[in-house]
């Protein structure tokens, strides 16, 4: 991920009032995600891959965002550390592609090589918490192997999937039930591509409000 990641941190500032503090750490961070973000009131702190947990938290975020990126979730140590020190300090966290995967084996999942991977738009993905079908765009060619249809426990509590591939079933989203962090595998973000789950984006700053009033 060292290079497709940023070299230095940067700021994107919030294109409505600011409403919280994001620190994104760039897996290879698409610039529509901030832009995402900003146009809720977000201003985001994208900072390299790599950055140790004790920096991401001394920038005193309301949120953390893990961004897509390539490569073997396997090998990548450096970030699964990173989530467990943010799910530790119960910093409301946010997962999309390899950011799922990485929420994943933080929470003591596997991942494995799919034999085809996913790519393209118009992938069916369905919300298992509310039952909504979305359209969606995906690019990535690794899953988490995670039981579907039962709550399972992890060092945080109890955590679930919530969202799966109509088409065969893997793994698209995983969320904990007693603390703010979930993930999903596609890509909510996607310009040239559906728009159905960018209401992610809303869900994680309620998220953020939430936490930050104590709710």
């Amino acid at each position: 991920t060292g290079e497709v990641s940023a070299a230095q941190p940067y700021t994107v500032e919030a294109l409505a009032p600011e409403r919280c503090h994001v620190v994104a750490v760039d897996l290879g961070i698409k610039s529509m995600t901030p832009r995402r973000l900003a146009e809720r009131g977000v201003r985001t702190t994208v900072v390299p891959a790599g950055t140790p947990a004790s920096e991401v938290l001394s920038l005193q975020p309301d949120g953390v965002f893990l961004s897509n990126g390539p490569g073997d979730p396997a090998a990548a140590d450096d970030a699964v550390d990173l989530v467990r020190a943010v799910l530790d300090a119960r910093v409301p966290l946010f997962g999309i592609c390899f950011g799922n995967q990485m929420l994943g084996r933080a929470l003591g999942l596997e991942t494995f090589k799919l034999r085809f991977g996913h790519r393209g738009i118009n992938q069916p993905v369905k919300d298992l918490t509310t039952g909504k079908v979305e359209v969606t765009a995906h690019n990535h060619g690794f899953a988490v192997d995670a039981p579907v249809g039962r709550p399972f426990d992890t060092p945080w509590g109890p955590a679930e999937v919530s969202h799966i591939c109509l088409n065969d079933g893997v793994v698209e989203g995983l969320r904990l039930l007693d603390a703010p962090a979930f993930s999903v595998q596609y890509h909510p973000e996607a310009a040239a591509g559906p728009h159905d789950s960018a209401g992610l984006f809303d869900r994680f700053v309620d998220l953020m409000t939430a936490q930050r009033e104590g709710r």
